[in-house]
């Protein structure tokens, strides 16, 4: 079956008397070949079953299911569902559930519909991207694979790695779940309306397990929110807060300079940290 252009978006929109909205972020994918290229990405095919999160139109639903992947798609706008049921009427495989992915509980979702493995594909509204991809690490573990565009900016984020400038809170908690990398840059020119930024492929692959050991993973995440809450201070500061006059103790049993930033400590360094303030916090036996 075609995939959708611009000028076939248009028409469906006007035939509902439909246009894009930009509270909810929308940026319809309408070029059939970038469609075809996330699809080939994610290396879904037959037998795969895929959760794709604000499909929109279709455009990259209608390419999913090409593959022949199981695609269940969870569109927040009720007004686009009647839209988007026109436009997968003939593809197999395809389900809609009309909810909001910061809000329904995902992992029942997919187990509702099938059991595991699960991938994840979409086309994430910018202004929900960030949230969305935690919730599917830390709450929907039978999503092993996440393959999402977002804004480029974010993207950076999620991927990047200890001492660069887009390293940060968001980087850490990815690490925590998930190996990341940046799988392709997209242009604003394919969209519709065409958005001012730039976006990018991240690619996610879900760790069996943490690569390190901590008490409390919500205890952790604190501690790295205050550090790059004040990124421009050193831990012995940004981290007082948190950790009270005993800050330098516990970053030197953790064996880190009190002296160094946020940015510069990776994940094992910050699993140390908290250990420590562990440690220190149950004293002696």
């Amino acid at each position: 079956m075609p995939l959708l252009t611009a000028s076939s978006m248009r028409a469906a929109l006007a035939e509902h008397g439909l246009r894009p909205s930009r509270a909810l972020g929308q940026n319809f994918l309408a070029d059939p070949n970038t469609a075809r290229r996330i699809a080939r990405l994610a290396d879904v095919g037959r037998g795969d079953h895929v959760l794709e999160i604000g499909p929109g139109l279709g455009s990259l639903t209608l390419a999913l299911a090409e593959t022949g992947a199981d695609v269940l798609a969870l569109e927040l706008d009720r007004h686009l569902a009647p839209v988007l049921r026109d436009v997968i009427a003939d593809a197999d495989r395809v389900s809609i559930e009309v909810g909001d992915a910061l809000a329904v509980d995902l992992e029942q979702l997919v187990r509702d519909h099938a059991d595991g493995p699960w991938q994840c594909v979409a086309n994430l509204p910018y202004n929900v991207a960030a949230p969305v991809v935690v919730r599917l690490l830390e709450e929907a573990p039978t999503i092993e694979h996440i393959l999402v565009m977002v804004q480029r900016e974010v993207a950076e984020r999620i991927a990047a790695a200890p001492g660069t400038p887009a390293y940060g809170a968001l980087s850490v908690k990815v690490a925590y779940y998930a190996e990341a990398d940046i799988a392709g840059l997209v242009p604003a020119t394919v969209f519709l309306p065409k958005p001012k930024v730039e976006s990018a492929l991240v690619r996610l692959a879900r760790r069996a397990a943490p690569p390190v050991a901590v008490p409390d993973p919500a205890r952790l995440f604190a501690l790295v929110r205050a550090g790059f809450g004040q990124r421009r201070k050193m831990l012995r500061r940004s981290l007082r807060a948190a950790l009270g006059d005993r800050v330098e103790t516990v970053l030197r049993a953790a064996g880190v300079d009190p002296a160094a930033r946020a940015e510069s400590l990776g994940l094992e360094q910050w699993a140390a940290v908290a250990n420590a303030a562990s440690t220190e916090t149950e004293g002696p036996a």
